[in-house]
């Protein structure tokens, strides 16, 4: 299934599909709202990935924690969503946030969902038209099937051992704990392979093509059991959906490192 759409291809199906702008700064929380308030592509909602692609964080479960679905449900029906839209998800973050929102949504059963190739930087590149005027709310009556079997926790990944093949989606420098700019603790879990979320695009936030995609998969000897994590589950989704586009399926652990290191003490060391 081809999980993307062109600028191009965009422009002529604005009116048919729901649109949803992810754009988010995690060191400037409320950067991507001003941004949307700004410009954003005609028609399009926002969607925020602390407010609503998230949930509140607790001692434990990650920065980033799976939202309520039901509320999250609501929000989406509220933007007209039913089980026949097509929805379009975009940033201009090379799809980090995009791609939590496309894996979540299809973690919710909604197989219909495209991220734009370029996000919003390459939609005005193509001269995109830009609009400052918020949607009106719709009456969706959108309904999530959860594919519970989609994630794994903290416990799954102790129990099953060497049976997972866990991928450390972070920068090679977090991954090796020489520095970590937002959790507690630095390092990663044990045995876990490093393949950075940024190789599966370009700088201009371009999916790089599936025989690219297929190379970077090449030394993995388990394909059957891997499980995909990050800082706190956002950027995990971009390395998902490579393998994906590779002919390969994988697990999130949504509560990632941020939630592997709340239970180790500042003298841990990975």
């Amino acid at each position: 299934m081809n999980h993307f759409i062109s600028s191009e291809q965009l422009k002529t199906q604005l009116t048919k599909v729901v649109i949803f702008d992810c754009r988010f700064n995690l060191m400037n929380k409320t950067l991507g709202s001003e941004q949307y308030r700004t410009g954003h592509i005609p028609g399009a909602y926002y969607l925020d990935l602390e407010k609503d692609l998230s949930s509140a964080v607790e001692t434990h479960g990650g920065r980033h924690p799976l939202p309520d679905i039901e509320t999250f449900s609501k929000k989406l029906s509220a933007a007209g969503v039913n089980q026949y839209s097509t929805i379009v998800v975009y940033d201009d973050s090379r799809m980090a946030y995009a791609a939590r929102a496309w894996w979540l949504l299809r973690y919710c059963g909604h197989q219909q969902v495209l991220i734009l190739d370029g996000g919003f930087n390459g939609w005005a590149a193509a001269g995109g038209a830009i609009d400052r005027r918020e949607p009106t709310q719709k009456n969706g009556n959108f309904k999530a099937v959860v594919q519970q079997d989609w994630i794994v926790n903290r416990t799954d990944i102790l129990q099953a051992g060497p049976a997972f093949t866990l991928i450390d989606s972070r920068e090679a420098k977090r991954y090796r704990g020489e520095e970590e700019p937002i959790d507690p603790i630095a390092g990663h879990i044990p045995g876990a392979l490093n393949y950075c979320w940024q190789d599966a695009t370009t700088e201009q936030g371009f999916i790089k093509p599936e025989t690219a995609q297929q190379r970077r998969w090449n030394d993995l000897d388990n394909r059957d059991n891997l499980v995909v994590y990050c800082g706190s589950g956002v950027t995990a989704c971009v390395n998902i959906l490579a393998l994906e586009m590779s002919g390969i399926t994988a697990k999130l652990y949504p509560g990632s490192w941020s939630d592997w290191c709340s239970y180790l003490s500042q003298t841990d060391k990975q």
